[in-house]
């Protein structure tokens, strides 16, 4: 049995994060990451596309929009602290319709209320100046946005947490966590450990992770697979940089967009599609336990009634590329089905309450000596050293001082 004064479960890149800023703030707290892969960032980290997310879409106020711009300054000078590849090369986000065009209004709003600077409304001509291939009847261009590898990011975040005398354990998934009168016990496959503190960042497992302190846990974790092709080297010239569409305000995903990716690749989407186990990561992965705790949470049933119309667009694009590429076409006309090419899915860690709501806010959830990380979407990697820090100051706070 070994013991730390703080344990952290889960080593993507927001259990990282908190992992460094513990140690930065409390260099004599004892630390363990308990990571059930072999390596770091193996799931929603590695397989998200690298965006370096400005602020724009978050409500004013929100816990996301608040750590997302606190975040973005901070990710920036690590990268550049780290001689980590990054780049700031903005992005276009396009109205398709008139109907769309009213809708920038408030992602303007949003974005300056958010202490955004340089963002410029775009005529279509003026669209083609930043993006010479994409169609729309009006745009944003956001000046902030940014693309890096975030795997990357987290070996920089793994080693600086080793150096500061943390351990990072891997192939430690946790079977249970029970929160005691003085310590935490958390058992994993191999291992006992206590500590006096535990924090869980376990992604598409985080709700699971939190049941095992509180019982009646009001939000379960939905996983939806994204999918993605890249263009071929010969097309790679119709997206200079990031593509977005205006996105559906009802819906809780940004829709199919270009985004190039720090290496000069351009990846085409994700469409959003209920994966059928929480590694779905193809159509054919079914683990049928977690398919029927998703099918049998009362709030699933109420979201798949208000977004049925939504997700059988989403399935089309699953199963027929045309469909795909006719979305991507929306923005960029010239693309071809023979630009496409496969490309690895992720899957998106969705909270859900019971009553049908896809969570839009980052979501914390405290119970004794533990803190769960329960809902870190998008922009969680961006915002993920704010992250860090926030759970950080809350848990010292509390506990170790």
């Amino acid at each position: 049995m070994a013991h730390f004064d703080v344990i952290v479960v889960g080593g993507g890149i927001v259990g990282l994060a908190t992992a460094l800023n513990i140690l930065e703030q409390r260099p004599d707290l004892s630390l363990a990451i308990l990571e059930k892969e072999s390596s770091v960032a193996q799931h929603q980290t590695g397989h998200n596309s690298g965006v370096i997310h400005s602020g724009l879409y978050y409500k004013p106020g929100s816990l996301k929009a608040l750590l997302c711009v606190d975040g973005y300054r901070r990710l920036l000078t690590f990268c550049q602290q780290n001689n980590i590849a990054h780049e700031i090369c903005g992005k276009v986000v396009i109205a398709t319709t008139p109907d769309q065009a009213t809708q920038l209004d408030d992602l303007e709003f949003r974005g300056l209320a958010n202490g955004l600077k340089g963002i410029q409304r775009l005529t279509p001509g003026e669209i083609q100046e930043h993006e010479p291939y994409c169609a729309g009847v009006a745009g944003l261009f956001v000046p902030q946005t940014g693309i890096v590898d975030y795997t990357t990011v987290c070996y920089a975040l793994q080693s600086l947490v080793t150096s500061l005398g943390g351990q990072v354990l891997f192939e430690q998934p946790v079977n249970s966590i029970a929160d005691e009168a003085s310590q935490v016990t958390v058992i994993s496959h191999l291992d006992v450990f206590t500590a006096a503190c535990v924090v869980t960042c376990g992604g598409l497992y985080s709700d699971q992770l939190a049941r095992h302190t509180i019982n009646d846990l009001d939000l379960r974790i939905l996983p939806f697979r994204g999918e993605y092709f890249v263009l071929r080297k010969s097309a790679e010239s119709l997206v200079r940089n990031l593509i977005y569409p205006v996105p559906n305000p009802f819906f809780p995903f940004l829709g199919v967009h270009f985004t190039r990716m720090i290496d000069g690749s351009i990846e085409c989407g994700p469409n959003a599609v209920l994966a059928f186990a929480r590694e779905g990561y193809s159509k054919t992965t079914v683990q049928p336990r977690e398919l029927i705790e998703t099918l049998t949470w009362p709030g699933f049933r109420r979201v798949a009634m208000k977004y049925w119309r939504t997700g059988l667009g989403e399935y089309r694009r699953s199963f027929s590329k045309q469909a795909f590429v006719r979305a991507l076409q929306s923005l960029v006309p010239s693309i071809t089905t023979d630009d496409l090419l496969p490309a690895p899915a992720g899957v998106r860690a969705q909270a859900c309450d019971r009553k049908g709501n896809l969570l839009d806010d980052f979501a914390l959830r405290e119970s004794g000596r533990v803190l769960h990380v329960c809902n870190a979407p998008s922009p969680a990697a961006t915002a993920s050293l704010a992250i860090g820090d926030y759970i950080a100051t809350r848990v010292i706070a509390r506990l170790f001082q």
